[in-house]
């Protein structure tokens, strides 16, 4: 199609509001603030170091410090680089002044965050990791920004009560919107508004996203598994069976050859979920027994899981659907499979019918004690 006859993003969004005569235009205006935050982005990792933006953030010095500062950390307790920070202001300074919001919650901040007093509150709220992948700025691979639309409780967004914690405490299948950014060799903005997914890319020339991927479908089955396999001492049965049927090949239980992909950014595995398939595994293990997984149900399981529920594959925790999971914190962890939906159920049916580890129909030499790696 050509350039000139492709919607932008806010033509399709009035379109959609069209539906429902009784919108304010509200939404439409949120999802044009969160779309300029991720076109901010996309412009400071475009410039990587030429733009002095890769590398760790620093803490602040303390006063009478003789060493260096060290780098600072986030609510998770992980390393935030220079982009997370950067990312995570452009986030807030975008969407706390249009009175769409009532507050926000942001994977680089431990607290929500309250719409400020000289700004009006709006109905919504805003859950988002502001650039998800941020380590590999420093290496030149993909990454992204996830974001999630939730309603805020209607005392709230009148402001006759303060925002709370358990305001956002919502299970996925309460947003109203998801979507994210990925910042690659071209910036693409998948959003999802209930009424399927559908992919804009940046147009460079114009500043505006076209949309060039109506009506996104996952395809039902694959031969792609995504997962990271230096924890494969950590997995569950269910877990390990999986990936070894899946390595055993023509030869085993699957009759099909698998290739295994791993791109440490969750932006960059879902985008190539959607755009051809596959099954993306980040499960419950035993490495840390006191957390049910490493992601992070609110602002990265719970958007990802209602894209890929939406593109008709599916979202799971391994035993069941991720959506509906009652969030109990603002950080809370969980474990995440996405992707095609046969094989997310496959999973699912194993997690419910585990067997036992070693059997030979499915049994391979990469994983197992006698394995290809002698210690």
């Amino acid at each position: 199609m050509p350039l000139s006859q492709r919607s932008t993003l806010t033509q399709f969004l009035i379109e959609e509001r069209r539906r429902y005569p009784e919108a304010s235009g509200d939404f439409n205006a949120l999802i044009l603030d969160v779309a300029l935050a991720c076109k901010a982005i996309a412009r400071s990792v475009a410039f990587g170091e030429l733009g002095g933006v890769t590398g760790n953030h620093l803490a602040p010095r303390a006063a009478g410090m003789a060493t260096a500062p060290l780098a600072s950390v986030n609510a998770q307790g992980k390393v935030q680089k220079k982009l997370d920070v950067i990312s995570n202001e452009m986030f807030l300074r975008a969407n706390e002044w249009g009175g769409h919001l009532a507050g926000m919650v942001s994977e680089e901040m431990a607290e929500p965050y309250a719409i400020p007093a000289n700004f009006p509150r709006g109905k919504y709220l805003l859950v988002f990791d502001p650039l998800d992948g941020s380590s590999n700025i420093d290496v030149n691979v993909s990454m992204g920004s996830i974001f999630s639309v939730l309603r805020a409780p209607a005392e709230v967004a009148s402001g006759h009560r303060k925002l709370t914690v358990d305001d956002f405490l919502q299970p996925g299948t309460e947003q109203v919107a998801a979507g994210y950014a990925i910042y690659g060799p071209t910036t693409m903005f998948m959003l999802t508004v209930g009424s399927g997914v559908h992919g804009f890319t940046l147009d460079p020339n114009l500043g505006e996203f076209k949309l060039t991927h109506p009506d996104v479908m996952v395809p039902t089955e694959t031969q792609e598994f995504a997962i990271n396999a230096s924890n494969s001492r950590f997995w569950e049965p269910p877990v390990k069976r999986y990936v070894d049927e899946c390595l055993a090949g023509k030869t085993g239980p699957r009759g099909k050859d698998f290739n295994m992909r791993w791109i440490a950014s969750m932006v960059a595995e879902a985008h190539r979920i959607l755009m051809r398939g596959g099954v993306f595994l980040y499960p419950r293990d035993t490495k840390d027994p006191s957390t049910p997984g490493r992601l992070r149900l609110l602002y990265e399981a719970n958007p990802i899981g209602l894209i890929m529920e939406q593109a008709g594959g599916r979202a799971s925790t391994g035993r069941g659907p991720v959506l509906q999971v009652q969030p109990q914190g603002l950080h809370q962890p969980i474990g995440l499979v996405f992707g095609s939906k046969m094989e997310v159920q496959r999973i699912e049916q194993y997690h419910d019918e585990p067997l036992p580890l070693k059997r030979a129909d499915f049994e391979t030499p990469l994983f197992t004690e006698r394995s290809l790696f002698r210690s």
